[in-house]
């Protein structure tokens, strides 16, 4: 139904939808930051990487929506902030019961430090963890590549390269083919 040239007595049914795209991730914080708007406010919420990102929003929000018949539109934002968007930057920090912008904005100029923290040692971590898997794959490989040397010599360079780019499991193939494989080819037979 949505084709442009559909038969004259379907055109009748054919939807007539107009919308408007608002691509957030199009405008940046300078496109937006001067912007008296909720809608640039909440695009840059969403987009904000840094708890002081975040806090900047917020002082605009508590100076824009001053206005008592505004009560709603302020708990709406605390809500969205405690449910989706802190939750989503900060998973696992517990936040205490805040039912107000100010006291939101409070609490997050008291948790940035810790957060950041947070953040880093998270990232740390992660890193950590990536360099061990690494250095334990590089180790596997040296340990398989001695093993090949032993049992056929001098390895061409290819065997090298299949080596170097090796996931674990490739690792694990390769090593108990080693046992068996009369060639190197037989070892390094795409694995099906």
């Amino acid at each position: 139904m949505i084709e442009p040239n559909l038969p004259e007595q379907l055109q009748r049914w054919q939807p007539q939808i107009r919308y408007l795209l608002l691509d957030e991730h199009r405008y940046t914080e300078a496109d937006l930051a001067g912007q008296r708007n909720l809608a640039a406010a909440l695009f840059r919420l969403e987009n904000s990487r840094q708890p002081e990102d975040i806090e900047r929003v917020l002082a605009s929000l508590i100076d824009w929506l001053t206005a008592p018949e505004q009560d709603e539109l302020r708990r709406a934002f605390v809500v969205w902030l405690k449910r989706v968007l802190l939750p989503a930057r900060v998973p696992g920090a517990e936040l205490p019961p805040v039912n107000d912008l100010q006291e939101m904005h409070a609490m997050l100029a008291e948790r940035v430090k810790t957060w950041t923290e947070e953040w880093k040692q998270q990232g740390l971590d992660q890193g950590r963890l990536q360099g061990r898997l690494e250095g334990r794959l590089e180790g596997e490989a040296k340990v398989v590549r001695r093993l090949l040397i032993r049992r056929f010599g001098a390895l061409p360079a290819w065997v090298d390269q299949r080596l170097e780019r090796a996931s674990e499991v490739e690792l694990d193939v390769w090593t108990e083919r080693l046992l068996d494989g009369q060639t190197l080819e037989a070892v390094f037979n795409d694995m099906n």
